[in-house]
């Protein structure tokens, strides 16, 4: 099969910004998490948007791509085809673009990593709200230095080898003569700054693991699967940067007694014979607490009634849903002889004769078997 375009994959134009195609890939990736989405396909969609993110945010590999489209992905494209067999794509590519085309300052500040955590709630609170306190693991910006990396009473240093741009030029012999590659400086990792005196407690990382804690105020009315963003409480920026965001996924467990659809809530009440057949007033569970419900006479199983307001609250909107009452007849199945001689009592006032097979006599059962009904 075909291989979707990266572009629309990310559901952006071609010539989209960096930051258009991060905010799409980051949209789509939380939406298709294996994590959130159960949906059979959304594994496959989730490494789809992953695939054309990964091409899409490197200059090189997007310049490649809006080229020659999907071969340029192909490690071995290059290798044996329309290049010759010597030498990489990659090399060739950077010899005509001049070692790979835009290059980002290594040293500029970029926003931490987003974490997601998961809420457990009764079905309760999910309906009125809660607060919760919430703990979980993540990096911060190290005290002792800053997040600089280095001692304290130190600094680090530029790149003496790469001179602060993260990446070295490369020159090699090929076929097609000289070629000038771009790789990453191997002196500082491509950070551009090298650090002598490393900070001792985060080793030159000028991050700590540590273990952060936040209220989550739970909004009335959420509902299984939906999450919320709580700005700047993921991992620790880079180089100063923002710290990321959590997103919070929220799980609610069911209810034993009610069913849920959006705002309005659902229930089953029971009723007998008698209760629907002489109409009476019964005490309904809500949410909200008991309320009171006539059953008119000579109502059905499965007539709906609506109780308004005393659904879930609105996430998005105002007011409650509503509460629909479901009528459902239970039919008795253990009856006393007054009970059963009152319902014959009953059929025949209705001018219906009512036999119970223990009083079928003998010449009923041989009809019956010519009749060819099975007992």
């Amino acid at each position: 099969m075909a291989k979707k375009d990266y572009y629309e994959v990310l559901g952006v134009s071609k010539d989209a910004s960096d930051d258009e195609i991060k905010k799409a890939y980051r949209k789509l990736s939380k939406k298709y998490h294996p994590d959130i989405n159960k949906e059979a396909d959304a594994d496959e969609k989730f490494k789809e948007v992953a695939e054309a993110y990964e091409v899409l945010s490197d200059a090189q590999k997007r310049a490649a791509y809006d080229q020659y489209g999907h071969a340029s992905t192909d490690p071995n494209f290059g290798a044996g085809g329309g290049f010759g067999g010597f030498g990489g794509f990659e090399d060739i590519f950077e010899s005509f673009f001049g070692g790979g085309g835009r290059s980002s300052n290594p040293n500029a500040p970029r926003q931490g990593s987003d974490l997601q955590y998961s809420i457990n709630l009764t079905f309760e609170e999910a309906i009125f709200g809660v607060e919760k306190d919430i703990s979980y693991k993540r990096e911060e910006s190290c005290k002792t230095c800053s997040g600089s990396g280095a001692k304290p009473g130190t600094h680090p240093e530029t790149c003496s080898r790469c001179h602060g741009q993260g990446t070295i030029n490369v020159e090699r012999q090929t076929p097609l003569g000289r070629v000038m590659s771009r790789q990453v400086c191997p002196d500082c990792q491509g950070k551009g700054q090298t650090i002598k005196d490393k900070c001792t407690d985060c080793h030159g990382t000028g991050k700590i693991n540590e273990t952060h804690k936040v209220k989550v105020n739970v909004p009335a009315g959420v509902e299984d699967g939906q999450q919320m963003r709580l700005s700047g409480q993921g991992e620790a920026g880079i180089n100063g940067g923002p710290y990321g965001d959590l997103y919070v996924v929220f799980r609610v467990e069911e209810s034993k007694t009610f069913e849920r659809e959006g705002a309005d809530i659902f229930y089953e009440l029971p009723v007998n014979f008698v209760q629907v057949g002489l109409g009476t007033e019964v005490e309904v569970p809500t949410v909200h607490g008991e309320v009171k419900l006539k059953i008119p006479a000579g109502t059905q199983t499965g007539t709906t009634f609506r109780l308004r307001g005393k659904g879930a609250p609105r996430l998005r909107g105002t007011g409650n849903g509503d509460q629909h009452v479901i009528v459902k007849l239970v039919t008795p199945k253990n009856l006393n002889d007054a009970q059963k001689q009152a319902l014959k009592d009953f059929a025949e006032a209705s001018g219906e004769t009512v036999v119970s097979p223990q009083e079928e006599g003998f010449f009923d059962k041989v009809k019956d078997a010519f009749n060819g009904r099975k007992k």
